[in-house]
């Protein structure tokens, strides 16, 4: 029933292909720290990875760079203890921030092109904790508006631009797990290590809602999707794994629930938004599991699992700016495995058509913030700004449709072909063949043709077979008398008609001299073929000879009644046989001749045919 409708959904077949290994960057060392983030950040321009090393170090590299890093390729000093995450700014890709255990929060401006040297001095530092910096997180439509939660269970907003806290936020009981913005930045959802989740307002820092989250004692995550509804990803009592869907106005009481596994790493929701798909990745997990989150019951639509024999120590996303929308790439993923290698899994939506599909990328969020850190402080909210994923072919589809002029092929300036010979249409209009017991019946004269006519080809026409001699003959050019076509030599076909005896398949055999010229040494084959030829070129004359000589005798008194009227007919030039006798003894001698120049053909084609194979193979 509903049970077996298959989901209609353009995203139901996302499936994933990592890049080969070559092709990515390798010989990487990860921090070794046990801190619950993704330890990395990605952007279309560059790869930020919180690498081992004394102090907070993170390496910044270009995202496009393969092959094996260098152990002395710059990074960034950021810390005097371990950094614990980093996040790009989302209006330029060259601004990265940084939190540690030091204490501090740090602003960094990458140079373009990458690090050619230790970079050492943010743009600007963060000191307003009194413990170390769990997480942090950009705020989504202001500019420079950066949002710090402490290990006191404090929450500071900070205008990055001035260095100045905009708000203060006190009230977590406990340490703080996550912080995420919702879709215009108005909101905030937290987790917290008293189990329970809060939603509160970016502007004030009043707690709208909370709620009882899940029951384990391990860190559990929350993220808002695009309609204002909350996905949170945590354990049960028994350490099981599960995520949640919850609506904002109560959260104690989740939509969907699911539990996945046992497994001790956190689920990280990786959202999004233009699409609705959910990633949820963990570290130390093999595996990537994502679904479909729309408004059809159940909500929230498993699509695949995603499996390597790797695990993953750190987890970089990618911005919609940054996927391959050419190849119709819809996700990209950057996991750095316990071995040093950073896997590329780029996630595609199956398409037959390589143009470019406007259904999968709608706009996007765009580089060009909303609204300014100042707006923001006085209260202001705004929808973010958007721009199309690929520009080159937004900008072609909203063009007009200008007929533009075509260039011409040779196709165009062809003129039909006139018919040399119409085929006939149906049977009643050919003739019915010469060996054809009875006429066609009217039922059948009458019925069309059922193979089309093919104007370019000349028509078959019906031939008639002397079973006896073997030779085809065309009745429509069959001369007048039986005697005087067996008497007579091969006739050449006229050359405005096509000849009836070509055989499509028939072979042209052509001789040594015109292929090789005179000159050429002859195979022992072509030499024997060439002697029989000779022989039975000096039996014809012979054979004309004797029967000019019989023709020219007198007639004796011992000769048969039948040989005298033969030496008058020879004598009187052109003149047939004059009765059935004198015709059926001159086809009789006729058909003899016919056998044994037949017996002979055959031999020198066998001849000729291992002549040629001899030639070609070099036997």
């Amino acid at each position: 029933t509903m049970a077996q409708i298959v989901r209609q959904s353009k995203f139901r077949h996302v499936f994933c292909k990592p890049v080969k290994h070559e092709n990515c960057m390798s010989d990487l060392k990860v921090t070794e720290i046990t801190w619950d983030s993704l330890f990395c950040a990605v952007n279309p321009k560059f790869i930020a990875l919180i690498n081992r090393g004394a102090g907070g170090p993170f390496m910044v590299i270009p995202v496009n760079k393969i092959g094996r890093i260098d152990k002395d390729y710059p990074f960034v000093d950021a810390h005097k203890a371990p950094c614990l995450e980093v996040v790009w700014s989302p209006f330029n890709d060259n601004v990265i921030a940084s939190c540690s255990e030091d204490t501090t929060a740090k602003v960094w401006l990458i140079p373009e092109g990458g690090l050619r040297k230790n970079l050492v001095e943010p743009v600007v530092e963060l000191t307003g904790h009194q413990k170390r910096v769990n997480t942090l997180a950009w705020h989504p439509v202001a500019s420079n508006v950066l949002l710090t939660a402490g290990g006191e269970n404090k929450i500071l907003m900070w205008n990055v631009g001035t260095g100045e806290v905009i708000l203060e936020i006190d009230g977590h009981p406990d340490m703080i797990w996550s912080v995420a913005f919702n879709y215009d930045g108005s909101r905030f959802v937290t987790t917290c290590k008293d189990k329970r989740i809060r939603i509160l307002d970016s502007h004030t820092g009043e707690v709208l809602q909370q709620g009882m989250g899940h029951e384990g004692v391990k860190p559990q995550r929350a993220i808002f999707d695009r309609a204002g509804r909350v996905v949170t990803t945590g354990f049960t009592k028994r350490s099981e794994r599960l995520y949640a869907l919850r609506n904002p106005d109560d959260l104690d009481n989740p939509v969907i629930q699911e539990e996945l596994d046992t497994s001790n790493g956190v689920l990280f929701p990786l959202y999004d938004e233009d699409t609705g798909l959910l990633y949820l990745v963990g570290k130390g997990d093999c595996a990537i599991r994502y679904y479909e989150l729309n408004d059809d019951p159940p909500f929230m639509h498993y699509i695949n699992t995603y499996t390597t024999s790797e695990p993953q120590r750190a987890i970089g996303w990618m911005s919609k700016r940054g996927v391959s929308s050419n190849e119709n790439e819809i996700n990209r993923i950057y996991k750095l495995t316990t071995k040093g290698v950073v896997d590329i899994l780029q996630f595609f939506v199956p398409r037959k058509s390589d143009l470019w599909q406007a259904d999968l990328y709608p706009d996007t969020r765009s580089m060009v913030p909303a609204l300014t850190a100042e707006q923001f402080a006085d209260g202001a909210n705004s929808a973010p700004n958007y721009m199309p994923v690929n520009p080159e072919a937004a900008a072609a589809s909203s063009k007009p449709k200008i007929q533009a002029v075509k260039k011409a092929n040779i196709l165009s300036q062809l003129a039909p072909q006139a018919e040399s010979s119409p085929a006939p249409t149906s049977y009643k209009e050919q003739a019915p063949p010469a060996h054809s017991p009875s006429p066609r019946p009217a039922q059948q004269q009458q019925q069309p043709s059922p193979r089309p006519a093919q104007p370019q080809q000349s028509p078959r026409r019906p031939v008639a077979v002397d079973d006896d001699m073997g030779i085809v003959v065309n009745p429509a050019q069959r001369p007048p008398s039986a005697a005087s076509s067996t008497r007579s030599s091969v006739r050449e076909p006229s050359p405005e008609r096509p000849n009836p005896m070509l055989v499509r398949n028939q072979v042209q055999l052509r001789s040594r001299n015109d292929r090789d010229g005179a000159d050429g040494p002859m195979s022992a084959g072509q030499k024997r073929a060439a002697a029989e030829l000779e022989r039975i070129r000096r039996d014809q004359s012979r054979i004309a000879t004797d029967d000019d000589k019989d023709s020219l005798a007198p007639s004796s008194a011992g000769a048969t009644p039948a040989m005298s009227p033969r030496m008058s007919v020879s004598s009187s030039g052109d003149a047939g046989p004059t009765n059935m006798e004198e015709l059926l003894g001159d086809l009789q001698r006729m058909k003899a001749v016919m056998r044994q120049h037949e017996r002979r053909i055959r031999m020198l084609e066998e001849a000729l045919a291992d002549a040629n194979m001899q030639n070609a193979y070099g036997f």
